[in-house]
Protein backbone atom coordinates (compact mmCIF):
# COMPACT_ATOMS: atom_id res chain seq x y z
CA UNK A 1 0.00 0.00 0.00
CA UNK A 2 2.77 2.43 0.95
CA UNK A 3 4.62 1.70 -2.34
CA UNK A 4 1.46 2.41 -4.33
CA UNK A 5 1.16 5.81 -2.68
CA UNK A 6 4.85 6.54 -3.31
CA UNK A 7 4.47 5.62 -7.00
CA UNK A 8 1.34 7.74 -7.32
CA UNK A 9 3.19 10.75 -5.91
CA UNK A 10 6.19 10.19 -8.17
CA UNK A 11 8.53 8.80 -5.51
CA UNK A 12 8.70 5.30 -6.99
CA UNK A 13 11.60 3.74 -8.84
CA UNK A 14 13.27 6.03 -11.37
CA UNK A 15 13.15 5.12 -15.03
CA UNK A 16 16.38 5.30 -17.03
CA UNK A 17 14.88 6.94 -20.11
CA UNK A 18 18.26 7.40 -21.76
CA UNK A 19 19.04 3.69 -21.55
CA UNK A 20 15.58 2.76 -22.85
CA UNK A 21 15.95 5.19 -25.76
CA UNK A 22 19.49 4.07 -26.61
CA UNK A 23 18.34 0.44 -26.57
CA UNK A 24 15.60 0.96 -29.14
CA UNK A 25 12.53 2.01 -27.20
CA UNK A 26 9.78 3.56 -29.29
CA UNK A 27 9.08 7.17 -28.35
CA UNK A 28 5.35 7.67 -28.83
CA UNK A 29 4.37 11.34 -28.97
CA UNK A 30 0.62 11.70 -28.39
CA UNK A 31 0.38 15.45 -29.02
CA UNK A 32 -1.61 16.87 -31.92
CA UNK A 33 -0.01 16.98 -35.35
CA UNK A 34 0.58 20.77 -35.22
CA UNK A 35 2.25 20.42 -31.80
CA UNK A 36 4.44 17.60 -33.11
CA UNK A 37 5.46 19.57 -36.20
CA UNK A 38 6.57 22.50 -34.00
CA UNK A 39 9.12 20.30 -32.24
CA UNK A 40 9.67 16.65 -31.43
CA UNK A 41 12.16 14.01 -30.41
CA UNK A 42 14.07 12.68 -33.43
CA UNK A 43 12.75 9.29 -34.45
CA UNK A 44 9.57 9.57 -32.40
CA UNK A 45 6.23 8.36 -33.71
CA UNK A 46 3.28 10.74 -33.59
CA UNK A 47 -0.13 9.26 -32.84
CA UNK A 48 -2.38 11.93 -31.32
CA UNK A 49 -4.10 10.70 -28.17
CA UNK A 50 -7.55 10.90 -29.76
CA UNK A 51 -6.37 8.57 -32.56
CA UNK A 52 -4.53 6.10 -30.33
CA UNK A 53 -7.36 3.57 -29.85
CA UNK A 54 -7.65 3.14 -33.63
CA UNK A 55 -3.99 3.51 -34.62
CA UNK A 56 -2.20 1.64 -31.81
CA UNK A 57 -2.01 -1.40 -34.10
CA UNK A 58 0.95 0.40 -35.72
CA UNK A 59 2.82 -0.66 -32.56
CA UNK A 60 2.95 -4.33 -33.50
CA UNK A 61 5.20 -5.73 -30.74
CA UNK A 62 3.31 -5.56 -27.46
CA UNK A 63 6.51 -6.34 -25.53
CA UNK A 64 8.51 -3.50 -27.14
CA UNK A 65 9.63 -0.75 -24.77
CA UNK A 66 7.48 2.33 -25.37
CA UNK A 67 8.05 5.78 -23.89
CA UNK A 68 4.95 7.96 -24.16
CA UNK A 69 5.33 11.74 -24.20
CA UNK A 70 3.22 14.83 -24.80
CA UNK A 71 3.50 18.48 -23.76
CA UNK A 72 3.19 18.09 -19.99
CA UNK A 73 2.78 14.40 -19.12
CA UNK A 74 -1.00 14.33 -18.76
CA UNK A 75 -1.90 12.93 -22.19
CA UNK A 76 1.06 10.57 -22.14
CA UNK A 77 -0.19 9.20 -18.82
CA UNK A 78 -3.56 8.48 -20.40
CA UNK A 79 -1.82 6.93 -23.42
CA UNK A 80 0.17 4.63 -21.11
CA UNK A 81 -3.04 3.41 -19.49
CA UNK A 82 -4.72 2.85 -22.87
CA UNK A 83 -1.77 0.84 -24.15
CA UNK A 84 -1.51 -1.23 -20.98
CA UNK A 85 -5.25 -1.97 -21.10
CA UNK A 86 -4.67 -3.34 -24.60
CA UNK A 87 -1.87 -5.69 -23.65
CA UNK A 88 1.26 -3.56 -24.10
CA UNK A 89 3.52 -4.59 -21.24
CA UNK A 90 6.56 -2.27 -21.28
CA UNK A 91 5.11 1.24 -21.38
CA UNK A 92 6.36 4.22 -19.39
CA UNK A 93 5.20 7.81 -19.18
CA UNK A 94 8.08 10.02 -20.29
CA UNK A 95 6.16 13.21 -19.48
CA UNK A 96 6.66 16.37 -21.49
CA UNK A 97 8.71 15.94 -24.64
CA UNK A 98 11.09 18.82 -23.83
CA UNK A 99 12.04 17.30 -20.45
CA UNK A 100 12.24 13.84 -22.01
CA UNK A 101 14.58 15.20 -24.68
CA UNK A 102 16.87 16.51 -21.93
CA UNK A 103 16.80 13.14 -20.16
CA UNK A 104 17.76 11.15 -23.26
CA UNK A 105 20.40 13.56 -24.61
Amino acid sequence: MFNSIKNLLGFGPKTDFKSLYENGAIVLDVRTIPEFINGNIPGSINIPLNDLPVKMRILKDKQQNIICCCASGMRSGVAKKILQANGYTNVVNGGGYMKLLQKIS
